[in-house]
């Protein structure tokens, strides 16, 4: 697929906003990449179909009260890591290409492509001199439009991101924006002095390679993405067989993680005494105590993680490894998250922490669910969009639980593992009546 750019622009906060630095907590200092997602529209009969200069007003408009985004990261006089709300504005790109859309969407086989629809982000010039946000505009030779967005993480997470890009939609529309950005991250500072109650396993270093007769390969032409639906009636079989043994209702997620958790393990064909970690994230808004205000400008994604043998995830039954998740996930409350927060700020070099292909390559996994989020509202007047995902799931042992774009309660499973492996995953993950 060949993308033309036809022009790029800054856009900057349509009034005066305030200026100064605003402090970044250890949750939003963890992680300083841009996190790429991809919306894909169909043409409807409106002779502004994408109106990219409509678009324009309203992001101009919309930064005025997301300023921060409109800002440049920076260093305090401690070397901290901080973001300068200077107004120096997000990158807008407009581009075309002669392709056509409907290979793209919800096929991720192409996913190399899709690296061509978010605008590539130079950070050679140094941590403030590149925007913090950056979208592209392409249009399709079908008259197809995808909208290609980049935020910086330390702006925030998956679910500030949807906040942000819903009330771009809603401003484009004419609405106002349902909630407004709350711009305070000092609620989240680690306590003084920092007080470690308990033993962050998420952060432990990810289990490895037992024996180098098995062999997985680091070549990303190894890898391949699929994506598998699972029906309303095929998850309620799954939750049918979770619950037919147990007093606890686990929920939906738990029910999940467990059933791919278990059948990537087994693809991989992992010897039993091979420990396999499964780290997921945690919104931790509503576990703290009190909860964070609604709009929360800022990252508050905890992990959570699991570590089992391979061989128990095999002998024990489904319900025994739902057990493993919920006992983990069940603790994560304020005090933990005040814990993991301390534990943090007595890192002396926080970038030892960073995430990446290493920490779910094979034998461990991180699955991300984002089928509770909105992702679906984001219609800036031309329609909802057909499908939106992520643009980065080119990581072996990744995962993504996206929700329906039509919204008939079915969950698409995105994964990326070696070529090899996959077959035997789609098997064992639709052959439900197997599971014990």
């Amino acid at each position: 697929m060949e993308v033309t750019i036809k022009g790029s622009t800054i856009v900057r906060p349509a009034q005066e906003t305030p200026k100064g630095s605003l402090w970044c907590s250890n949750l939003d200092i963890l992680t300083t990449y841009h996190l790429p997602t991809v919306y894909y529209y169909k043409p409807n009969a409106s002779s502004d179909f994408f109106d990219t200069e409509r678009l324009k007003e309203s992001l101009s408009k919309i930064l005025v009260s997301f300023y921060p985004i409109a800002g440049r990261l920076g260093y305090d006089n401690n070397g901290r890591l901080e973001i300068s709300c200077n107004a120096q504005g997000v990158l807008f790109v407009e581009a075309e290409t002669t392709s056509i859309m409907d290979p793209l969407i919800a096929d991720f086989s192409e996913n190399s492509q899709v690296f061509r629809l978010v605008p590539e982000v130079d950070y050679s010039g140094g941590i403030s001199s590149f925007p913090l946000l950056v979208v592209q505009v392409t249009k399709f030779i079908c008259g197809g439009v995808c909208l290609g967005v980049g935020l910086q993480h330390s702006l925030g997470d998956g679910a500030m991101a949807i906040h942000f890009i819903n009330s771009w939609a809603d401003t484009a529309r004419g609405s106002s924006p349902a909630i407004a950005p709350f711009i305070d991250r000092t609620l989240l500072r680690a306590r003084d002095p920092p007080t470690v109650k308990f033993h962050h396993v998420e952060h432990d270093p990810p289990p490895s390679m037992k024996s180098t007769l098995e062999s997985h390969s680091d070549d990303p032409k190894s890898y391949i993405v699929s994506t598998f639906k699972l029906t309303v009636d095929q998850l309620n079989t799954l939750k049918a067989k979770a619950n037919s043994s147990s007093a606890t209702k686990y929920s939906a997620f738990k029910i999940l993680a467990a059933h791919i958790w278990r059948c990537i393990s087994k693809a991989r064909g992992l010897s039993g005494d091979q420990a396999t970690k499964l780290s997921f994230p945690v919104d931790g808004r509503s576990r703290l105590n009190p909860p964070l205000p609604p709009g929360y400008l800022g990252k508050v994604i905890f992990l959570c993680a699991v570590v089992s043998q391979a061989g128990d995830l095999e002998s024990e039954s489904f319900t025994g490894t739902i057990q493993r998740i919920h006992e983990q996930l069940n603790q994560i409350n304020d005090e933990y998250l005040r814990s993991a927060l301390d534990y943090l700020e007595k890192v002396s070099d926080l970038s030892s922490l960073n995430r990446g292909p290493h920490t779910h390559r094979c034998p461990n996994l991180a699955i991300i669910p984002w089928n509770r989020f909105p992702i679906y509202d984001a219609d800036f007047g031309w329609g909802r969009p057909v499908y939106m995902g992520p643009g980065d799931i080119v990581r072996e042992g990744k995962v993504y639980i996206l929700p329906s774009p039509t919204n008939d309660g079915s969950l698409y499973v995105v994964t990326c593992l070696e070529t090899s492996q996959m077959k035997l995953f789609e098997k064992f993950l639709y052959d439900f009546y197997c599971i014990e």
